[in-house]
């Protein structure tokens, strides 16, 4: 008497990219983007894809993929290394645009599929939580209001967890308001990257 066989990894990831639950509500249709491997040793939670990442199938294939591997120290080769990498935003697939920009990752995605893509990650040791929807579902309870407070607290939650704004272009502002997120944390950051990638 066995009992069944434990999903690996791969299958899963399998079963996220056929994923259609929000068919019906998804502007450009459904196509999650996401890549993981059980050895990867550094998780990057985003937000969702934009119209850019949808039409590539590439996450953090624009603007602000360019500034996130810049705060990083990482070439794309690394980056894009899926056996040292996971990518798992909070939402898979490009959930559409509001008055302010693209609209919230669906809630489907965490729901569905979270847990069970982390428990299959157990080399994990430093995740990077872009935007305040990865830093209230990874942190549960444990962040400030605000993502400046958050992030101004990043020495609370590391060497686990990175909170970061996001680095679009539009938040150019933010990052002139706040001189210490570049001074302070991203050397530390780097630093952190560097050594679980060693």
């Amino acid at each position: 008497m066995g009992g069944e066989r434990a999903e690996t990894l791969e299958e899963l990831l399998a079963r996220v990219r056929a994923c259609r639950a929000c068919e019906t509500v998804l502007p450009l249709g459904p196509r999650p983007v996401l890549r993981a491997s059980a050895t990867a040793r550094l998780l990057i939670v985003g937000q969702a894809p934009g119209t850019k990442v949808h039409a590539s199938g590439i996450p953090w294939d624009d603007a602000s993929g360019a500034r996130l591997r810049q705060w990083l120290g990482l070439g794309p080769e690394v980056f894009y290394d899926e056996s040292r990498v996971a990518i798992i935003p909070m939402g898979f697939c490009y959930p559409g645009r509001g008055a302010g920009g693209d609209l919230p990752p669906r809630r489907e995605c965490a729901a569905l599929w979270r847990e069970a893509l982390l428990a299959r990650l157990p080399s994990i040791e430093v995740t990077l939580l872009i935007g305040q929807y990865a830093q209230a579902w990874h942190l549960k309870g444990r962040k400030p209001e605000s993502l400046t407070d958050t992030v101004a607290a990043w020495r609370d939650y590391a060497p686990g967890f990175w909170p970061l704004p996001h680095p679009s272009p539009r938040n150019i502002a933010w990052f002139q308001r706040h001189p210490w997120f570049e001074a302070e944390l991203l050397p530390e950051l780097r630093r952190a990257v560097a050594r679980v990638l060693a």
